[in-house]
């Protein structure tokens, strides 16, 4: 991940069956269901066809399940599990009860894409109630990971009270804390105003309290998450050292690795803040490969390095590290020991996305986080059920792999084609960068048209995005149980809605 916004590709995740609009039946092929028309009043009305699995539903489309009638509001293919009361994304309720006629068969037709519904603010209040019922995290020890970058305080005003005024906290079981510096072979403090200084008031702070100036007082960020644990004591809060923009010191690290523990350990283990945090995360892009700047400290580096943590904290605190999803042959995953760590991180975060986007300014367009690999892939291996399946490969077990989600899309402008593949002139405006937008804006500015490889993608306009939905989300989670991974993880949670729809779904979807 970035220290600015986020980073190139970074990291993988499985699939043993594809996810992709049409998805094939039972028997081999591929159900469509066709729009139904409202019933005229004074009109007999006949029933809708039963909702079924595994079956494409276009905008428009009315079926039944349990007694009552659903009217399609985003066009997917189905899976079991995505039932229409479970996934209100998908579907609406019509009003009144379902009849008990035989539907009429039809030919199967699909109706156009919906068109954008109205604007909502962008920006979540931090004072806002929550939308959401609270739900427990998943069951079974799958995880629920969420980064929460240190600078969404300042222009995105995202603080630690947005997790719990979204309804997200009650569904996380872990957050990890970005980024913490890596710099003189040592770790650091990434923000000291925005990690353990800056004043909160009553209106953004956890508890309603302002903080005190009163001597030895924590304040900050991390004064705030010491308040979220307070309510909220099945989440655990890691920090992450690294990133995008501060992997480079990492060389350095990797040269004295035992000194590298001991200054990590000496940071966390600080009395003014010992508690808040319960493990290390590290995200080197890229151990003995090219990121933001090229490492050679050798294929063994990172082993070492994490071998070190460990002896180091110990087998209570957690040690973890966000990971290449690089799945060609002879890329990142290549380049680094990582299945000779796995042995000493409690798991990996798999950076399934930004595999592809606009510093390729012509194009291709092409989905950002692909599950699956598509006709026309700009890369082979560069899809997440291809590093998912590269690192089991090696030996690194499937419990250990979390499967990375991003919370934005990436777009190109000077668009023409709505499918992928299209020729574009460069970046599409974004919000804070050029060529990436967070999911709240875009699912309001500009809607998926259309899904492929198990991700969405849309075209408005002459501009061309893909992100993920709380529908595609859904499909990722199945895959990731399917895969038997450890969980999903995501970058990160200013860029969901302000009632954290997308966390919501990967909570649900791993279920």
């Amino acid at each position: 991940m970035r220290k600015i916004l986020l980073g190139s590709v970074i990291a993988g995740a499985a699939l043993l069956a594809p996810l992709a609009i049409g998805t094939a039946s039972a028997t081999g092929a591929t159900t469509t269901a066709a729009p139904v028309a409202a019933p005229k009043t004074g009109v007999v009305t006949l029933a809708y066809a039963a909702w079924a699995p595994n079956t494409w539903y276009a905008v428009g489309a009315r079926v039944t399940y349990g007694g009552k009638d659903y009217e399609c509001i985003q066009a997917h293919t189905s899976l079991t599990g995505w039932e229409p009361p479970n996934v209100p994304a998908l579907w609406k309720l019509l009003p009144g009860g379902s009849t008990s006629s035989p539907s009429p068969s039809a030919t199967p037709t699909r109706s156009p894409s919906p068109s954008p519904s109205p604007s909502r603010s962008p920006s979540p209040s931090p004072s806002a109630t929550p939308t959401v019922t609270p739900t427990p995290p998943p069951p079974g020890g799958k995880k629920v990971l969420g980064y929460f970058a240190d600078w969404g305080v300042y222009g995105r005003q995202y603080f630690v009270k947005n997790i719990v005024t979204s309804g997200s906290a009650a569904k996380l079981t872990h957050i990890n804390y970005a980024f913490g510096n890596v710099t003189n072979g040592q770790c650091a403090i990434g923000d000291s105003y925005a990690d353990y200084d800056m004043a909160y008031t009553t209106a953004n702070s956890v508890d309603g309290k302002a903080d005190t100036w009163d001597a030895g007082a924590l304040r900050g960020a991390f004064n705030q998450l010491r308040k979220l644990k307070a309510q909220y004591p099945n989440i655990k809060v890691i920090y992450s050292f690294g990133g995008w923009t501060w992997s480079g010191g990492f060389a350095q690290a990797a040269a004295n690795p035992t000194a590298f523990a001991n200054s990590c350990y000496n940071l966390l283990k600080d009395p003014r803040w010992a508690d808040v945090f319960d493990g290390i995360d590290i995200d080197w892009e890229y151990p003995n490969a090219c990121g933001l700047s090229c490492d050679s400290s050798g294929a063994a580096a990172f082993k070492n390095l994490m071998a070190a943590l460990r002896a180091r904290f110990g087998s209570s605190y957690l040690v973890t590290a966000a990971i290449t999803a690089d799945g060609t042959n002879g890329g990142k995953i290549d380049a680094a020991d990582y299945a000779g760590a796995a042995q000493y991180v409690d798991w990996y975060n798999v950076m399934t996305y930004d595999y592809f986007g606009a510093w390729a300014a012509q194009g291709p367009t092409a989905p950002h986080s692909p599950l699956t690999s598509y006709s026309g892939i700009p890369t082979a291996g560069f899809y997440s059920d291809a590093a998912v399946q590269k690192l089991r490969s090696k030996g690194v077990p499937a419990a250990k792999l979390l499967l990375g989600i991003g919370f934005y899309g990436r777009g190109w402008t000077g668009v023409t084609q709505s499918a992928p593949g299209g020729t574009a002139t460069g970046a599409a405006p974004g919000t804070y960068e050029a060529g990436i937008e967070d999911y709240k804006v875009l699912r309001n500015s500009c809607p998926a048209t259309g899904t492929v490889a198990g991700t969405a993608y849309a075209k408005c306009g002459s501009n061309w995005w893909s992100y993920d939905t709380p529908a595609t989300i859904g499909g990722k989670m199945t895959y990731a149980k399917n895969q038997g991974l450890g969980g999903a993880f995501f970058w990160e949670f200013s860029g969901d809605t302000a009632n954290g729809e997308l966390i919501t779904a990967m909570s649900n979807g791993l279920r």
